[in-house]
């Protein structure tokens, strides 16, 4: 073929055409069904149980679109597409965010362990050494004064041993106050007096910008090992809580089923709402799942549960949807399969 100046120059607008409908990322960001893993491989307590069936762990896929990957989503059922700012909060760029939903998955399987391992009546000791900065609020009062990873051991003289309690002391406090925030950082003990601002976006709500973590040193025997890799979040406690549950006890708690399901666990027990649910629920339906877990929230109307109960009949699923709203409900349920 003869190369003309007209033949490069279409090459080259051809180039730039797939280059941006493949590539250029658009300020948006997709959800979407992701997997429903086994937790086998996942979780590993020592010399624990087998089971014939699996629990799994049950994810939404997201990511940054692309032109492509936009007009994709529009196309195919349960994919949203919400703006960037939606996702990521103001002044947390998306390396922040994953970094905090990383330390979240850390804190949910801590919970969960501490769950299983009561209701199992293994050995456990909690010690509280403080909490975790995960993240700071651009614009808000600690920005400039605390940094991600800061461990957060006192406020106006008293100790603090978990975020709820920070969170209660400054719930007592009013606008404009100044508390003086004891922390550690690279092994040195710092101090810095902060002065609480309202939330914009929270009415009658005051504080200092940060999300935290509470760093809890949990001691189990026998000895636990979990390998989420980059899957990041809580809501994966509660199928955390049932498979460490069943590594624990002789018992098969899967009778032989593939079990799922989502919700946060807090050391209660509690399971909690979570987002996505409904591409959770697509995401069990393609991997053939039995049994699904979902938040019954009290029986609140609109809750996680109604909402799969919903996506289940929609997408014409052969799977039983649970509604539980402790780990106890979900333990309860699978127990009385097995007689």
């Amino acid at each position: 073929m003869k190369v003309t100046k007209r033949n490069i120059i279409f090459f080259i607008i051809t180039v730039v055409i797939v280059y941006f409908l493949g590539a250029y990322q658009l300020p948006y960001y997709i959800q979407k069904p992701g997997g429903a893993n086994p937790l086998n491989p996942i979780v590993e307590v020592s010399e624990g149980f087998e089971s014939e069936g699996d629990m799994h762990l049950v994810t939404v896929s997201g990511l940054q679109a692309t032109p492509i990957q936009y007009i994709m989503a529009k196309m195919f059922s349960y994919q949203d597409i919400l703006p960037l700012d939606q996702v990521f909060p103001e002044g947390i760029s998306q390396d922040d965010y994953m970094h905090a939903q990383l330390q979240v998955m850390e804190s949910s399987q801590e919970a969960a362990t501490v769950v299983a391992y009561e209701a199992a009546g293994e050995d456990i000791v909690i010690d509280y050494n403080g909490v975790y900065v995960v993240s700071v609020v651009e614009g808000m009062p600690a920005e400039g004064k605390l940094e991600t990873g800061d461990r957060i051991i006192g406020i106006d003289g008293n100790e603090i041993k978990e975020s709820a309690d920070l969170i209660d002391y400054v719930d007592t406090k009013k606008k404009n106050t100044v508390i003086t925030i004891e922390f550690v950082r690279d092994e040195e003990i710092l101090s810095e007096e902060i002065t609480l601002e309202e939330f914009t976006e929270i009415e009658n709500k005051v504080g200092i910008g940060i999300s935290l973590v509470t760093d809890r040193n949990v001691s189990v025997e026998p000895e636990i090992e979990f390998t989420s890799g980059n899957i990041g979040g809580p809501s994966a406690g509660l199928m955390f809580s049932l498979e460490i549950y069943d590594q624990l006890t002789d018992e098969d708690l899967t009778n032989g089923l593939e079990i799922a399901g989502t919700g946060e666990v807090d050391y209660e027990g509690n399971v909690l709402r979570i987002g996505g649910i409904d591409k959770k629920i697509v995401a069990a339906d393609k991997e053939g799942i039995d049994i699904f877990f979902a938040p019954n929230e009290n029986g609140a109307k609109n809750s996680n549960y109604q909402l799969a109960v919903n996506t289940a009949k929609d997408i014409n699923a052969d799977m039983e949807i649970v509604p539980v709203d402790t780990f106890e409900d979900a333990l309860d349920y699978l127990n009385q399969l097995q007689k």
